[in-house]
């Protein structure tokens, strides 16, 4: 994990102003730093991190948050020249859907077809400029020189059909109250963004019952032929780039 930057503009404008004051770490002077913030404005760049985390909680977790002597964060483009300075390559996000102009909203804006066509460090780039309040990023690297693809889930070609997909533990299926013409929405928790939220119809629950950890994708499709097939192996990468599943892809 590394911090993001633009998510953090808050936290770094409070950083500024503490140099500025010369604010220390005292339990008198950390106090009054508490209730500055908390008489700031609602539109403040502060305010909303101050909601997400519990780093304005706690003296201690204020300290860090704001008096912390090394802060570096990164944008996708400088983490991508970090790790290639390590010589390291990038693997995966943690949590990929934020990223990804497939998903969500970012799939159904005006310019979803033109994101699409950017390679994915700058799709990835773009989409966090979008999002526009991620304060950190969450990833897999590898040494440059490891063996085999750093990211080796690739819906081309045929080696898709030994992958067994899993359900990820804390995931949730919901079948109360939802859209009209589905019958769950599937959400995972640790996405801090609503609009990933996955709504699915009858069909597509039908596929995801079958996801037991056991069984291959290919069995999973087994008995499905032509536009079904296509569509239930669709959903399934769908389910795997909104970090529903996990593949594994070790057959």
């Amino acid at each position: 994990m590394v911090y993001a930057t633009y998510g953090r503009a808050g936290i770094y404008m409070m950083q500024e102003y503490c140099r500025l004051l010369g604010v220390g770490a005292t339990e008198a002077e950390l106090r009054d730093l508490g209730a500055m913030i908390g008489a700031l404005s609602s539109d403040h760049p502060i305010a909303g991190v101050a909601r997400r985390t519990k780093d304005f909680t706690y003296p201690d977790a204020l300290a860090d948050a704001l008096l912390h002597p090394r802060d570096r964060a990164y944008t996708v483009p400088q983490l991508h020249c970090w790790l290639e300075r390590c010589g390291l390559s990038f693997g995966r996000w943690v949590e990929q859907a934020p990223y990804l102009p497939q998903c969500g909203m970012m799939a159904r804006t005006p310019h979803a077809s033109r994101l699409a066509a950017l390679s994915p460090p700058v799709q990835h780039a773009a989409v966090e400029l979008l999002r526009g309040t991620m304060t950190r990023h969450n990833f897999i690297a590898y040494r440059d020189n490891r063996l085999g693809e750093s990211q080796p889930v690739r819906f081309e070609g045929d080696a898709w059909r030994g992958w067994v997909p899993l359900r990820l533990p804390w995931t949730l299926c919901i079948r109360d109250r939802v859209p009209p013409g589905f019958a769950a929405v599937l959400i995972n928790p640790t996405h801090t963004y609503p609009d990933l939220a996955l709504p699915i119809d009858a069909a597509q629950e039908q596929v995801f019952a079958a996801i037991d950890g056991k069984r291959s994708i290919e069995e999973i499709l087994r008995g499905r032929a032509g536009s079904n097939a296509e569509q239930a192996l669709g959903f399934i990468e769908k389910l795997w780039r909104y970090d529903q599943i996990v593949l594994d892809a070790t057959n």
